[in-house]
């Protein structure tokens, strides 16, 4: 399964839809710094790899745009653990 992480700026998310239910990572963006706050995946999702792949699709958006994040979630912040490559991208 692969998912289409979308952004919804008005909202301060980035989503995806997963057999009808919403994944999604909260944000609040200054200038072009995105503070990821909580990462949510519906129950019945838990464990397939969902938060994983929104996380991934959220960072890769980011870094084409050349923005920052900042990663308050701690979700994100042990997802950057395993994966480094998107350490560059890490607000100051």
């Amino acid at each position: 399964m692969s998912l289409e992480v979308k952004n919804d700026e008005k909202a301060g998310k980035f989503y995806a839809t997963v057999e009808g239910q919403e994944a999604k990572i909260e944000y609040e963006k200054s200038g072009d710094v995105y503070d990821l706050l909580h990462t949510f995946v519906p129950e019945e999702q838990r464990g397939h790899g969902v938060a994983e792949q929104l996380v991934t699709g959220a960072l890769e958006q980011i870094q084409q745009q050349g923005a920052k994040f900042r990663p308050s979630c701690h979700y994100i912040q042990g997802f950057l653990k395993s994966h480094p490559q998107y350490q560059a991208a890490v607000a100051g």
